[in-house]
Parts: C-alpha cells; sequence; structure tokens
C-alpha cells in the first residue's frame, strides 16, 4: 500500500473537522489539547481546552496557577492526575528549559504526563517530526486494514503496531498523516459503527473483506473493577457547607469531598435521623463507585472547612458530588 499515506491525507483534507488545535503550531496550546483528550471526546474536551486557553495564555501563567485552581477548572473531565500532572509540567518548563516549550519528542517525554504517544503528537503537530502517533484510533485503523491480531495491550503488539506507523508515515508532511489516520478512526473507522461502506480503504481492508472488523483490534487482558459503597453526608449551616479534602493518594487526590463514609455494603452506616436524600453510581476506569448523599445536622463530629455557598465553584470537587448539588439547589 505504496499510496496509503496520500490518500489518507487527501481524505484528510477535504473530510477534517475544524478544531482550533490544528490551526496552531504553539506546542503549548497543542500540548493542552492532547492532555485534555485523553480518555475524554473531542465533543467533551473542546470546552475545557476553551476554558484553559482563556485563563491561561501562556505555559507561565499555568505554572503560576494553585493545584487547586487548575483542578477546579479540570472538574468533570475526570482522571484528575492528569490536571495535576498539567500543572507539574508546566513547572518543568519554566524550572528546567527556561520558560520554553519543548518541541522535540525526547525532551516532551522529560514532562511530566508526556508520554510516548502525547510527545509524539506535540512534536509532530508543532515541529513536523517525522514519528508516527499511535494511539486507539490508530490501533484500530491499522489493525483492520492489516488484519494484525497481535493485542494491542502487549509489548509485543506496541512495537508491531509503532513500526508499522512509522514504516507508513509520509516523509513530506508527517503531521498531516498522523492528524488523518487519527481522524480517519475518529469518524470513520470507529469501534461500534464503523462506515465501512464508504471507506476510501475497503477494496484493501482484510478486516471488511474477511468479516473480521468487529474481532479487532484484540486485547488479552479485561479490566477487573472493584466495587466500593460511598456514603456523603451533606451538612449546610448558616449558607455554608462542609468541605473535607481528600489525601494525596487514591482518586479524587487532593480534592474536596463532603464528608465520608465507606462501608463494604450499602448499608446506610448513619442513625435514622440522617436522611437519605440521593443516590447513583458513579462509574471510574477500574471502580464502580455506589454514592449515596444524606442530608445531616451534624456539625460538629467532623473537621474541615466551612465554604460559602457562592464559593464552591473554587474548589475542585469530583463530578458526583457536584453532580449531587446541582439537582439538591436545583
Amino acid at each position: 500500500m505504496n499510496n496509503f499515506s496520500t490518500k489518507l491525507t487527501d481524505w484528510y483534507h477535504n473530510n477534517k473537522r475544524d478544531l482550533p488545535w490544528r490551526n496552531t503550531r504553539d506546542p503549548f496550546k497543542i500540548w493542552l489539547s492532547e492532555i485534555i483528550l485523553q480518555q475524554t471526546r473531542v465533543d467533551q474536551g473542546l470546552s475545557y481546552y476553551h476554558k484553559f486557553i482563556d485563563r491561561f495564555s501562556s505555559v507561565k501563567d499555568l505554572a503560576k496557577a494553585s493545584e487547586d485552581e487548575v483542578l477546579s477548572l479540570w472538574q468533570g473531565l475526570g482522571y484528575y492526575s492528569r490536571g495535576r500532572n498539567l500543572r507539574k509540567a508546566a513547572i518543568q518548563v519554566m524550572e528546567e528549559f527556561d520558560g520554553v516549550f519543548p518541541k522535540d519528542s525526547i525532551n516532551l517525554k522529560k514532562l511530566k504526563g508526556v508520554g510516548d504517544y502525547s510527545s509524539a503528537a506535540i512534536s509532530s503537530f508543532s515541529n513536523d517530526e517525522k514519528i508516527a502517533v499511535v494511539d486507539g484510533n490508530v490501533f484500530r485503523v491499522l489493525s483492520r486494514i492489516f488484519n494484525i491480531n497481535t493485542p494491542i495491550d502487549t509489548g509485543q503488539g506496541k512495537k508491531e503496531f509503532n513500526a508499522l506507523a512509522n514504516a507508513l508515515i509520509s516523509s513530506i508532511d508527517p503531521a498531516s498523516h498522523n492528524q488523518a489516520i487519527m481522524e480517519y478512526g475518529a469518524t470513520v473507522c470507529t469501534p461500534k459503527k464503523p462506515l465501512c461502506n464508504n471507506c476510501i480503504f475497503s477494496d484493501q481492508c482484510e478486516a471488511f473483506n474477511n468479516d473480521l472488523v468487529y474481532s479487532l483490534p484484540v486485547k488479552s487482558k479485561k479490566i477487573k473493577k472493584t466495587t466500593r459503597h460511598f456514603h456523603f453526608e451533606f451538612i449546610l449551616k448558616e449558607n455554608k457547607m462542609l468541605l473535607q479534602k481528600r489525601d494525596e493518594k487514591g482518586i479524587w487526590a487532593n480534592m474536596y469531598q463532603l464528608p465520608l463514609t465507606e462501608t463494604t455494603s450499602d448499608q446506610s452506616p448513619f442513625s435514622e435521623k440522617i436522611k437519605l436524600n440521593w443516590q447513583c453510581k458513579h462509574v471510574l476506569s477500574h471502580q464502580n463507585l455506589f454514592c449515596k448523599f444524606y442530608t445531616s445536622d451534624d456539625y460538629n463530629s467532623h473537621e474541615g472547612i466551612w465554604v460559602e455557598l457562592n464559593q464552591v465553584e473554587k474548589y475542585a470537587i469530583p463530578k458526583v458530588i457536584d453532580n449531587f448539588l446541582s439537582q439538591y439547589f436545583q
């Protein structure tokens, strides 16, 4: 498939979505978009990208921000370690690179939270470095077209797909090639409803021609999820609510929450005077959280800080608690 890259980039230039990070060569802005879009759909990440760009015009501004402010802006995106690493990487740029955001993949990988995929994307899109970007979309496109059944979550699989992706990449316009193959996976060669009948590679696609589309790509491991039961107390006094800061480790590290009691079952640990107000299931990548929210007037049994209701938005709180507050005050 000597014309693979040419067909792909031609398709891209005629069909690409107009996204703001595609209209810049600024590595700072491209880095922001790449970190935000990890584990996040484009339609969800777009508003967060604008929010961060509006607040932080440069890496220097971001490095000066507090962790609480960054996490507050990040609220709702999940995987909060990304938000913490965002700030740490900005500080690294100021301290280790004299405030100049690196453009090459080797130095980019020195930044907190930037791995092989992100460094390749940023260096390619900002500096035309000839290095293949391999994400979930790329795994899917290549595994289907070339009928590769090596599991993508193994060392051998990653090595095999990286070698193929780098063999196929354009020498003339590597940035467009990388954008194109990711866009193709996101809009045409999708996981559940691929547009095979409109695919420019349908004649050559081995998965399509051998009825293997939904069998690829292959993963060897299944995520084992743990179940946890969280019981939150919503304590309101004189237009203030009680919040506690979580530990530095585990889910929602360093974020603020309502007083929490965790149990091994969904049975309430409280007396009857503490009434259940709302409950939900909150799904994380490796955990299913069954959350119950109770209204309480137990003012004296918990340490924490009392926050004015109109100031709560300044504190980084988990999405599930924000959802509870939204329905409580609606």
